[in-house]
């Protein structure tokens, strides 16, 4: 592609991110200033809507969000489960997980679905859970969450379960230096990111694809 066409796509991204965002309800706008009040960046209003649809597709009834204090995320994937099924937010830092067990104390008044929050790490909390239980499962955060969670999301997926991993690009975060596109990032996350990408396109028990919403979303379905 040429100059041109690059500055039509970053355009483009930059109008449906402001069409997402435009659309978004008085909770979700809510929960943003909330995580920002606490310092706590949120992922783009399209990539949280696109969550959103895929988990309405998918008729999901059990979704697993992994994470640092993702409040916009949660309260859409919340509302897709329309007062059904469960939603379990497992979150290693304190901070977040107060966040979230705020959101959903105000949000139990609201809906019938099962809200559960986890101050726990991936490593250890992921591999207490039934397998074959789980529609979706979302990952954001820090590195360590990504592999981790995928090591273990061939056996919570059902047959035909999706799993998304949010940044996929790397570009969140202080030690961001360009993220995945850039090769002089050697950042943790930067790597790790390069690392999965391989391990997930490569894993014949999925088929996945890259996508730039937000700030790059990887999804993946269980064959």
């Amino acid at each position: 592609m040429d100059k041109t066409s690059y500055a039509n796509l970053a355009r483009a991204w930059e109008y449906v991110e402001d069409h997402a965002y435009s659309r978004q309800t008085q909770a979700l706008l809510d929960a943003r200033e909330q995580a920002a009040q606490c310092g706590l960046a949120q992922g783009s209003a399209a990539q949280a809507q696109l969550l959103h649809t895929l988990a309405c597709m998918m008729r999901s009834t059990s979704v697993i969000t992994i994470g640092s204090g993702s409040l916009v995320e949660i309260v859409q994937l919340v509302d897709a489960l329309h007062g059904t099924g469960q939603l379990t937010a497992v979150d290693s830092s304190t901070q977040g997980i107060a966040l979230i067990r705020k959101m959903f104390f105000a949000l139990s008044d609201t809906t019938q679905t099962t809200l559960r929050a986890v101050n726990a790490p991936v490593n250890v909390f992921l591999p207490r859970l039934n397998g074959t239980d789980y529609d979706l499962i979302v990952v954001s955060g820090d590195a360590a969450n990504y592999l981790d969670t995928f090591a273990q999301a061939p056996r919570l997926l059902r047959e035909h379960g999706v799993i998304v991993f949010t940044d996929m690009l790397a570009f969140e975060g202080d030690e961001a230096n360009g993220g995945v596109p850039n090769p002089a990032d050697r950042s943790d996350k930067a790597v790790v990111m390069r690392q999965l990408l391989d391990m997930v396109q490569d894993d014949d028990r999925f088929e996945s694809s890259l996508t730039p919403t937000g700030t790059g979303l990887l999804i993946a379905v269980k064959r």
